[in-house]
């Protein structure tokens, strides 16, 4: 079915919901590359107009990917909730984005099962910046492992000790120093060198030791294929979450070496261990607009929804942590520091309305047209939008993956500029162990001095012994 807006004396037409989107999307590189993005201000502006008068019914009854031909898509419509769209079934998009505007907290957590990924793109493309902080704040997505993520007022930091060969004492260094910032409560995941189970015993058990004699209120991950983390299970070793990249449409997770079935039998497993203190959210995936493209599984669908579906992809699995990697995936993508930020914005307002734990790495390669004003400035409008987590990277610097992302300090700065505190059972464990005073703020030579003192017997090996 075409879509057709006039704009003066001439009638731009859209092939088909997929084109339109596509059209409307703000510009960015990736779209460019697949030559779906649209050929002028006029035809961007256009499609916008005409996607903000396509009803959420219509948009619910055109699968952009046929349901015979994607696993994806099935699962979208076969995990729908008719009773939560019920009560936006009747609106355009044009009219959703006014609902959003307006509605409370406990109205979006209402709605978000019913909301399917295409629903949630489309109305991010009609949305200004200031409408996806606004609507992505009020949404709420509060998961629990350890501590308690994503509570108002509150922003968790994951310590990313990435070390080039895996060195227990180069990793355990950069975990105590991201302590001794008071980062840590999101999660300490490590992108390890090595991909095999016996190169990575050791470092599960290094994150087991550590959280457990310090007595920490948070989780480890090693973020390894989800087929070597079952394999990890299987043996006995000591696994909190399971991690897995995943991405919008059923050939691009089959690039990534995971199917649905692969990622229920996982979180099966780490439902069944019971680590959780305080709750059963057991799962952590990546994302990235981009992903789709590259592997050539596009289906000629912009990045952003298909950013969205990889949202869908992870929402039933109930995960602690959904982190869009913004910048990681290059230029050819996301050209730039606008692009990024825009991205941003979009992904973590799309995860959130669809209720799902959204935090976003700030980061860009070092080829890209980005610097780190770009990110401070995406930085700050994260923490306004209410995002649930972001990354600490020594000097925000990642030596093992080479790309620029956020720094400890750089949380230390969002706290003190918006108020914002750690998760409760952390922050409680920085103020016991004198790290922190009771605002939460750091106190001078406060625990980091402990922590520095135990550091030669920690890097020693001591913990993995």
């Amino acid at each position: 079915m075409a879509y057709r807006h006039v704009v003066g004396s001439r009638t731009h037409v859209f092939a088909d919901l997929a084109a339109l989107m596509a059209k409307a999307t703000p510009v960015r590189s990736g779209d460019r590359l697949a030559g779906i993005a649209a050929e002028s201000a006029e035809e961007e502006g256009a499609a916008r107009w005409c996607l903000a008068e396509v009803g959420l019914r219509e948009i619910l009854a055109r699968p952009l990917i046929p349901y015979e031909d994607d696993d994806v898509t099935r699962l979208v419509l076969d995990t729908h909730d008719a009773d939560a769209f019920a009560e936006i079934a009747h609106l355009t998009v044009g009219d959703f984005r006014e609902f959003l505007l307006t509605a409370s907290s406990e109205t979006l957590a209402r709605i978000a099962p019913g909301i399917t990924p295409e629903i949630a793109a489309a109305v991010c493309k009609i949305m200004r910046n200031q409408d996806l902080i606004l609507v992505a704040r009020k949404c709420r997505v509060v998961t629990r492992f350890r501590n308690t993520i994503g509570l108002p007022g509150r922003l968790a930091v994951r310590i990313q000790p990435n070390h080039p060969t895996d060195d227990p004492a180069g990793i355990t260094a950069s975990i105590l120093d991201g302590l001794s910032y008071g980062c840590g409560d999101a999660v300490i995941g490590l992108n390890p060198a090595s991909d095999s189970v016996s190169a990575l015993s050791g470092l599960l058990h290094l994150f087991d030791d550590l959280i457990r004699r310090l007595e920490i209120p948070t989780q480890g991950c090693i973020l390894t294929h989800v087929t070597t983390t079952l394999e990890a299970m299987n043996r006995g070793l000591p696994v909190d979450l399971v991690f897995q990249s995943i991405a919008g449409t059923q050939g691009a997770n089959a690039s990534f070496g995971v199917t649905l079935p692969i990622l229920r039998e996982a979180h099966e497993a780490a439902l069944a261990l019971k680590r959780g203190t305080v709750g059963d959210n057991c799962m952590y995936f990546e994302t990235g607009q981009g992903s789709a493209l590259s592997a050539g599984q596009h289906h000629g669908i912009d990045q952003q929804t298909l950013e969205a579906r990889a949202y869908a992809v992870a929402r039933p699995f109930r995960p602690l942590l959904v982190n869009t990697v913004v910048g990681f995936i290059g230029p050819e993508y996301l050209y730039d520091g606008k692009e990024i930020i825009r991205a941003g914005l979009e992904d973590h307002f799309c995860g959130k309305l669809m209720g799902v734990p959204l935090g976003v790495d700030v980061c860009y390669t070092n080829h890209a047209e980005a610097d780190q004003n770009d990110m401070d400035t995406l930085l700050t409008l994260l923490g306004a939008a209410g995002c649930n987590f972001i990354m600490g990277v020594p000097g925000a610097d990642d030596v093992m993956l080479n790309y620029q992302s956020t720094s400890f300090h750089d949380s230390l700065y969002l706290r003190e500029v918006l108020g914002l505190k750690r998760a409760p059972e952390f922050e409680d464990w920085l103020t016991r162990i004198g790290l922190t005073d009771t605002a939460g703020s750091l106190l001078p030579q406060g625990s980091s001095a402990r922590l520095i003192a135990a550091a030669p017997g920690l890097m020693d090996g001591g913990l993995a012994a």
